[in-house]
């Protein structure tokens, strides 16, 4: 499944557009890069585990059938070492201490 975070500010960035959001899949890069190039976003915009969306490729994504999800979200759900990392924090976090 593609997931997308809400939009932030980046106010500081030197690229025309000062809001970005996340998007990512659940399953696997190769899903993550096939609904990219659904959306015309070449190959070279990918960030190690995410594409970065400015606000109306966000809303073309979710037209497409992305699923808007938190932040938190996000990276807990996410394909790949990021989100391998998250999960494992969690799990440690959750894991009964012994006495």
């Amino acid at each position: 499944m593609i997931l997308v975070d809400e939009l932030r500010a980046y106010p500081h960035t030197r690229l025309p557009f000062k809001h970005w959001s996340h998007m990512v899949s659940d399953e696997s890069f190769e899903e993550l890069h096939a609904f990219a190039e659904r959306l015309g976003i070449p190959r070279h915009r990918f960030q190690g585990d995410h594409y970065d969306l400015p606000a109306f490729v966000r809303a073309q994504a979710v037209e497409l059938g992305a699923v808007e999800v938190t932040v938190r979200e996000l990276t807990v759900r996410m394909a790949g070492p990021r989100g391998d990392r998250v999960r494992a924090r969690r799990q440690r976090r959750s894991a009964p201490h012994a006495s």
